[in-house]
């Protein structure tokens, strides 16, 4: 009988029919031990690679010392990954949640209450771009607007101005009495890896100092060393009032996270947000330990060259073989191939040569290894690319270019 038609969770994904058992750095292992390397760091999240021994040690001792208070109490370890988080990026407050959807709740409510704050609350409005996913809950769904993900869930919650991807016409002209902020993701990854220009960046701080509005990032999948930097909004120089973080925040560990500026920050008092399990210690204890890997010298720059690397042999493939892959995109280890094949062929013919990835919107397979892979197991994934991609192309011809 197969084991997934008596499974008691609920039906909300198509699983592949294929478990795990451990991982190992970059590899994961069935209960056969059959070896996979994996592309997918569980969406972005094991930066660190599987059973770090940094985050294995710190997650086992705070866990034999103390799991949770509550936030009724000072918890030191939340402390401490705020002030380190502060230190360094542009922010002078953090709020601690459980995922990247909390995470950006958190900050469009600090959005909506700086408004009210300063005595506008008809000011709760905020502008967001199409393709753009920034979580599950009622009001991340609707600032992503996709109707995909929308339908059946009754009324969408009112407050959010979808506008083209990269328009900055529209963006100015979504802006009225009512705007509060502008949100967006520095790379949309669920959306198809596609990189926001950093002129366009400056461009929408531009627009929101020049009309009071809060510039929002989400950078859920593309914090914490993802893109080569620790946030990628640091590759544009342009600075948000309010970011939220989560996935590789904790490693694997569950955390989430909301910065913002102090000025940004100003109506969230005590009592207006809350949360059970954010910021206890056990998951400070793992974003601690995350950041202490992070932020040894030399590990940022270990990133870019291997990312390098990656985009590089990548770029060969493509070039081997249209009739599979049009285009290679993204930045550090967020990458994206955007496949001319269906990109669900890809991910199993990948899957296929033992090459874990993940599939994003714009037919895009996406590549997200964790940052500590090796420049030897670059080449094992290039190898496994380069084996799917052969075999795909011997179904696929490429499309005759017309010419004068």
């Amino acid at each position: 009988m197969n084991e997934q038609s008596t499974s008691h969770l609920l039906p909300t994904y198509a699983r592949v029919d294929l478990a795990f058992e451990r991982g190992e750095g970059v590899w994961l292992f069935t209960a056969s031990g059959e070896r996979y390397l994996d592309f997918t760091s569980g969406v972005a999240v094991n930066a660190l690679g599987h059973a770090h021994p940094q985050l294995v040690a710190a997650i086992s001792e705070q866990v034999r010392k103390l799991s949770h208070v509550s936030n009724l109490y000072r918890i030191p370890e939340a402390e401490r990954l705020a002030a380190r988080l502060c230190a360094a990026s542009f922010a002078d407050f953090v709020f601690f949640a459980n995922s990247g959807a909390e995470a950006m709740e958190c900050a469009i409510k600090t959005a909506r209450k700086y408004h009210a704050a300063n005595g506008a609350p008809e000011r709760y409005r905020i502008v967001t771009f199409e393709g753009a996913f920034h979580g599950r809950t009622l009001a991340t769904l609707a600032a992503g607007g996709q109707k995909k993900y929308l339908d059946g869930f009754g009324p969408v919650v009112d407050g959010f101005d979808q506008v083209p991807f990269g328009d900055i016409e529209a963006a100015k002209n979504a802006i009225g009495p009512a705007t509060a902020a502008i949100l967006i993701e520095p790379i949309m990854g669920e959306g198809g890896v596609r990189v926001v220009a950093p002129e366009f960046l400056r461009a929408l701080r531009e627009l929101c100092d020049r009309h009071g509005l809060l510039l929002v990032f989400d950078e859920v999948q593309t914090g914490m060393g993802r893109t080569g930097e620790l946030f990628a909004y640091q590759h544009s120089g342009v600075a948000p009032d309010i970011m939220a973080l989560a996935k590789a925040l904790g490693g694997g560990f569950p955390v989430g996270a909301c910065l913002a500026t102090a000025a940004a920050a100003k109506g969230m008092t005590a009592g207006t947000h809350g949360s059970t399990f954010g910021g206890n210690p056990l998951a400070m204890a793992a974003g601690n330990a995350v950041l202490d890997v992070m932020l040894a010298d030399g590990f940022f720059e270990r990133v870019k060259r291997v990312a390098l690397l990656l985009k590089q042999k990548l770029a060969s493939i493509k070039d081997r073989y249209p009739s599979v892959i049009a285009e290679v995109r993204g930045e550090g280890l967020l990458l994206g191939l955007r496949a001319v094949v269906p990109s669900g062929e890809l991910v199993d013919a990948l899957r296929a040569q033992k090459l874990i990835t993940a599939a994003a919107g714009d037919n895009v397979v996406r590549l997200l290894p964790p940052l500590i892979v090796a420049e030897a197991e670059i080449s094992d994934a290039v190898r496994c690319i380069e084996r799917a991609c052969e075999e795909l192309a011997k179904h696929h011809r490429p499309v005759a270019q017309g010419g004068a």
